[in-house]
């Protein structure tokens, strides 16, 4: 049984089945029988039910935004994620003919050579909770569209997203076996991708997750891709717009509770502008609003589990107990000891201490000097992780100059924690392998297949 209990106030909000071994292999064969028809269909069609799909998605958002809340905790007052739900899965289907068109070498009298991308056939979608329409769209949209088709297992914490979205892509056309929404235990889930059941499979987690995926996929030669881990840094250089680093900055670190795959867990400031920013950045924080999600007025909801919590206040307590400083008063934020977390600002906050070395997933980040690029490079680097990066600089060649020094999957210069469709999504290092969304997310949730036809 799969629960999920609501971080407003701990009462369990939802309940669901898992599905038996037997039943979960049935749905797999149902998925592998129906994906040959579906990739018969005409691109052109495909993407008309899946965008007509993805429009029916934003039909239900007013009821999806406080499912959300109830779910894992977001204030309603954001408005939920069709913003960009619908950006991605447009992007998407804007550059699918181009993206999956063949590759024509030569169609001579003689010989018609060509590479063509093909399906996979069964693509697994594992799907993370804190943003859990936008991070399932990323692979859904392209893979549907693609000619495979989809099994969506969600989060434990937000099960009705699957069910929301399996309800819209019905309605607008997509066969129920070629897109399904399953709920699967870990055994379940691992003894699936070890029995060779899927072409592909796309996990959004944990490292340890991650791990988990690659361990049961060990001698299958499904293809893999894992958006893991993060802790991802900002760099603001001496010759940056301050206000407009540190709203960006602080805002990435602390929207959603600091849940964001892609929030800012660390930050670097040249030194002479050290004391401004956090200054600024503490009266930005002070602003802050913690509690129920469903009051319009919150602006920072309760973290999805108490667990979570719980582990972002344990990184904060042994950082100040080893010198750090923090900034934001316990008094100005009532917490209750659960899952509503207060947002802190650390500073005297050095690589030895677990908040700056661990993912936090959490509202804390510590703020450090720095003499110049080359210190703040290495911090930067200093790190198990590498997903993005931020620098703030008005020099757009010193931005690349750094951001190529960087180890990480995509640099921003001047913004921060968005992901842009047309490039790549990707990591390094402990943050995983593969990437989505882009020319390069069609490439991996297809297989080039070449032809060479000799004509006499």
């Amino acid at each position: 049984m799969i629960t999920c209990t609501s971080p407003i106030d701990g009462s369990v909000y939802a309940t669901r089945e898992t599905l038996s071994m037997p039943d979960a292999k049935a749905a797999v064969a149902s998925a592998k029988s129906a994906q040959a028809a579906w990739a018969a269909l005409p691109l052109a069609d495909r993407i008309a039910r899946v965008m007509d799909g993805v429009a029916k998605v934003g039909e239900m958002n007013d009821e999806i935004v406080p499912e959300i809340a109830h779910q894992m905790g977001r204030p309603i007052r954001y408005g939920g994620e069709f913003g960009g739900f619908n950006e991605r899965a447009s992007y998407m289907a804007d550059i699918a003919q181009d993206a999956l068109a063949d590759i024509e070498i030569e169609d001579s009298a003689a010989f018609r050579r060509v590479i063509k991308r093909v399906p996979h056939g069964v693509v697994l979608v594992i799907a993370p909770w804190n943003y859990p329409y936008m991070t399932a769209i990323n692979t859904v949209a392209p893979a549907l569209i693609a000619g495979n088709a989809v099994m969506l297992k969600h989060a434990s914490q937000t099960p009705l997203v699957g069910e929301r979205m399996a309800q819209a892509f019905h309605a607008a056309g997509v066969p129920a076996d070629v897109f399904q929404n399953v709920f699967l235990d870990h055994q379940a889930t691992s003894d699936l991708i070890a029995a060779k059941s899927f072409g592909f499979v796309n996990f959004t987690g944990s490292v340890g997750g991650g791990k988990s995926i690659e361990q049961a996929a060990a001698g299958t030669f499904t293809g893999i891709g894992l958006e893991l881990g993060g802790k991802d840094p900002g760099y603001v250089c001496d010759d940056a717009d301050i206000d407009a680093a540190v709203d960006t900055l602080i805002d990435g670190a602390m929207f959603n509770a600091g849940q964001c795959c892609c929030g800012i867990e660390r930050i670097y400031v040249a030194e002479q502008h050290f004391d401004t920013f956090v200054k600024k950045a503490v009266a930005i924080v002070n602003g802050y609003k913690l509690g129920n999600p469903l009051d319009p007025e919150t602006t920072l909801g309760p973290m999805a589990q108490a667990r979570f919590a719980d582990e972002v206040r344990a990184q904060t307590a042994e950082a100040v107990a080893a010198g750090a400083t923090a900034h934001v008063d316990p008094a100005d934020f009532p917490q209750d000891g659960r899952a509503y977390l207060m947002p802190q600002i650390l500073t005297g906050v050095t690589h030895d201490m677990r908040v700056m070395r661990e993912e936090s997933f959490g509202p804390v980040v510590g703020i450090m000097p720095v003499k110049d690029d080359a210190e703040a490079i290495k911090l930067m680097n200093d790190s198990d992780f590498g997903l993005t990066a931020s620098v703030w600089t008005r020099d757009t060649a010193r931005a690349e100059a750094i951001a190529d020094q960087i180890e990480t999957g995509t640099v921003f210069q001047n913004r921060a924690d968005y992901l842009d469709p047309g490039l790549c999504w990707t990591g390094c290092k402990d943050t995983g392998r593969g990437g989505g969304l882009s020319v390069i997310g069609y490439h991996n949730l297809t297989r080039p297949k070449s032809y060479h036809l000799k004509k006499a």
